[in-house]
């Protein structure tokens, strides 16, 4: 059985993606449903974010780990979250904003199928994900 993914990309946002991280290194997001672009997914360098023991580990993208704010999770956990890009500057604190293009995520809802085997799975990590 294939694991749900809880966040997936845009081929599109995948390619600008790798061309950020051959500029900046390894990268990762976190969502937090707060100020500034509100729920936009913001792109910081790996390790200049400090995860909240209360932010939830939803996956990786292009080998990025995505985060999400606790309280977010609760909102949109019966959705799949897909990371995309478009043509616009986002928040001046994600790193993509200098280049005239913003991540944004579009959701769907899970399948009762989906929905059915993340629950079997168990509730995803919170806090910081090591790579195992």
């Amino acid at each position: 059985m294939i694991s749900v993914k809880r966040v997936d990309i845009t081929p599109e946002a995948a390619v600008f993606l790798e061309s950020l991280k051959e500029k900046h290194g390894p990268l990762m997001f976190h969502q937090s449903g707060g100020c500034c672009d509100g729920s936009a997914p913001m792109c910081y360098p790996q390790g200049e974010f400090r995860i909240g023991d209360n932010d939830v580990f939803l996956g990786t993208i292009t080998e990025c780990p995505f985060y999400i704010g606790g309280q977010q999770f609760e909102y949109w956990r019966h959705t799949r979250l897909t990371v995309d890009v478009v043509a616009g500057r986002g928040s001046g604190f994600s790193i993509e904003s200098p280049e005239g293009k913003r991540f944004v995520t579009r959701s769907r809802v899970f399948t009762d199928e989906e929905a059915a085997q993340l629950k079997a799975e168990g509730e995803p990590l919170r806090g910081e994900w090591n790579g195992h």
